[in-house]
């Protein structure tokens, strides 16, 4: 008869305990600096896979992407705006009509690729507090309110260290200026800066083929939903940037979506949504 499962686990922790009684500190060292060897390693790895599976992207969108990074214009991975820009350039191809949105946009990073990737006779709306983030609900999580919490203290930090964005004087003349300074100024390119909450600046009566949605809690990411997603074109497409970070965006989609026929959810670097 085999041994119980209590008997192996302790047969096992018995093992561990006389390992590391017989091993000294330098040999576990070096297994540890070995083992970050292998990740690292693992890690390079996995970025040329991605560089060689990424999307070939207009010259000009490429140094858009370089710039919005260098300049820490955005929270999002190289990948992941190659994504972005991937998709409204597809959406040009295809012959695909409707808005362009960006629903939280930070210090603009994201929308900038989106406006320089599309063609520049499709719409774009772009829509932000442009200041400080809104207090969370009762419907999100307490990592959100642990996250709000650091945020409304000063403390939070933006990308590489620079001042968060809900810090600074005047964010909606800043992104406006970024747009320019990367060669996409808005007016030239039908983009527009929706000033306001989401729940008061959202109001659409047209079709949408694209929504990059970045509401990070719950109240937001359900208003975008129930007001964007009924207007997507077949073959249109949301992007849901915080559904895997934080917990109320992730409850408002799970919600939205509960039951909901005419629309197929992947799960990608980050939740896609298409509708059928």
């Amino acid at each position: 008869m085999g041994k119980s499962f209590p008997q192996r686990a302790r047969g096992a922790a018995g093992r561990l305990r006389r390992r590391l009684a017989g091993s000294g500190v330098a040999e576990l060292e070096a297994e540890l600096r070995a083992t970050r060897r292998k990740l690292r390693k693992t890690r390079a790895e996995l970025r040329r896979t991605r560089a060689l599976l990424a999307p070939e992207l207009p010259a000009h969108v490429e140094q858009t992407i370089a710039r919005a990074r260098a300049e820490h214009l955005t929270y999002l991975k190289e990948h992941n705006l190659r994504e972005l820009a991937s998709i409204v350039i597809e959406l040009d191809r295809s012959g695909r009509d409707g808005l362009v949105i960006e629903a939280g946009t930070a210090r603009g990073g994201s929308a900038i690729v989106l406006a320089a990737a599309k063609s520049a006779a499709r719409p774009m709306k772009v829509y932000d507090v442009f200041g400080m983030i809104p207090p969370p609900g009762e419907r999100d999580g307490e990592d959100v309110h642990e996250r709000y919490a650091k945020i409304a203290g000063g403390a939070a930090r933006g990308v590489g260290g620079d001042t968060y964005y809900g810090y600074r004087d005047d964010l909606f003349a800043e992104v406006t200026d970024s747009f320019s300074r990367l060669g996409v100024p808005v007016d030239a390119h039908n983009v527009e800066l929706v000033r306001g909450l989401f729940e008061d600046t959202i109001v659409l009566d047209e079709p949408v083929a694209f929504a990059h949605l970045d509401g990070d809690w719950y109240e937001s990411t359900k208003t975008c939903l129930e007001r964007i997603a009924p207007l997507l074109v077949p073959g249109g497409r949301i992007v849901l940037d915080d559904y895997g970070k934080w917990s109320g965006c992730r409850t408002a989609v799970d919600e939205y979506f509960a039951g909901r026929d005419g629309f197929r959810l992947e799960q990608r670097a980050k939740l896609h949504v298409i509708r059928a």
